[in-house]
Order: structure tokens, then sequence, then C-alpha cells
């Protein structure tokens, strides 16, 4: 509201919970960039894991349950006293990038809510470029000034590149891919908060530790705009 910009470093990504209901609550029309290999797509009730982690989206989607709020430490999700709404993500304002490790029940929400995703087959077929394209005239088509949040995770990109974190997954973005997101986003003039997360240097040796954390620097700095030229 005050046109500063929100930059949200983690920690997992239950982190998101918090993040992307304050955006919501500040800017409803917000789309949602979510890059990542995971969905975070999951409730309570449907979680093979119970990581929360795993589940900031599934929180806040439109067409799900909606009695977070019973959760110890979410019970400001509950509607307010004088009735106002606790903000929710709607199915259509969200487009997921990188995806290569989805639940079962997870594909059927994605499925049957209709959320555009994009996941690591797509970005092999169409390139990281189209992809891209797709994404941002989904959310920006008819309405350029549109607010974009990104948040991304550092397991989409693949383990290769960034082995500290703590749900790795092979298959996923190389180094150019990773950062022609955010240059791409960046560009687009319609960035205005993003969160970077699952960042952990303990998780890996000296060597992976440090390679994650400049990674995850690099992006950062690709969001900023920071450009080859």
């Amino acid at each position: 509201k005050n046109k500063r910009f929100p930059l949200i470093v983690g920690g997992d990504h239950s982190i998101g919970i918090g993040s992307l209901a304050g955006v919501l609550r500040a800017q409803p029309n917000t789309g949602v960039i979510w890059v990542d290999a995971h969905a975070d797509l999951n409730t309570p009730e449907m979680s093979e894991s119970g990581n929360m982690h795993g589940m900031p989206i599934g929180m806040l989607m439109e067409g799900l349950a909606d009695n977070h709020a019973e959760i110890p430490g979410l019970e400001w999700l509950a509607p307010s006293d004088d009735g106002t709404k606790p903000p929710r993500l709607q199915p259509d304002s969200i487009v997921y990038i990188g995806l290569r490790d989805v639940d079962k029940a997870e594909r059927a929400v994605i499925r049957d809510l209709g959320i555009k995703a994009f996941t690591m087959y797509d970005i092999d077929h169409y390139g990281i470029g189209a992809v891209m394209d797709k994404s941002l005239e989904y959310l920006l088509g008819k309405n350029p000034k549109r607010p974009i949040h990104l948040s991304y995770d550092i397991d989409a990109c693949d383990p290769v590149h960034a082995p500290a974190t703590g749900t790795a997954v092979r298959g996923g973005l190389t180094y150019r891919e990773a950062h022609f997101i955010c240059e791409c986003v960046s560009k687009s003039g319609a960035l205005a908060s993003a969160e970077i997360v699952e960042v952990n240097p303990t998780l890996s040796d000296t060597e992976g530790g440090e390679e994650t954390v400049e990674l995850g620097l690099g992006l950062l700095t690709s969001m900023m705009g920071k450009s080859i030229i």
C-alpha cells in the first residue's frame, strides 16, 4: 500500500503462507509466479508428509478447505471481527514454473481448478523464453499494470547448481534458466514483491553451501534488475 517493495528471504517455503497472505491483503489483484520443484498445494487433509513447507499455496487457495485458522499459529487466517474475510488466492492468479515432483492429490487439484502450470517437461519442450512469455501474458494480458509476486524456491534449480536445500530433485532448472526467469519478470516492470526460500548451506558441504548461497544472491540481483548488458 505504501509502494514499498517487500523482499523476503527464507527460511523454508512455509513462510509463504504469511508473505503471500500479506501481499494479497495489500493488493488483492496480485498475480503470483511460483518457481518450485513442488506445487506446495497440500492441505493438512491432503498432505502425504505433513510438512508445512508443502502447504503455503494450499492454505490460501480459493476452492480448497478454509478451516485453516483452526491450526495453532494460524488463527490470523480467520475472518476478522468486522467480517473481513482472510486473503485468498484465486486459481487463475498463479502460474507454476519448474514443477517436477507433485503429489497425486496436488495433481488432481491443479487439473480440477484449472491452475496454470509449466512443468520441467514444458520448459524442455517450449524453452524457458516461451514459457516466460506465456506466463506473463497469462497474468498480465488483461492488465499490464497488475502487480506480480515472485516466489522462488531454490530447489527449482537443479541440485548440480543448488545442492544445499532440503528437498532437492534432479532434473531442475539450469543456471541460465534460473536467472532468465528473474530477469524476465524484472524486465516486465510488474514485479512488486519477491521472496527466495530454502537456501540452507548446512545441508551440503562447504563448497555446495557456498555455491547455493552464491546462486541465491545472484537470483536476487537478477530480480532487482541486474542484466548482462
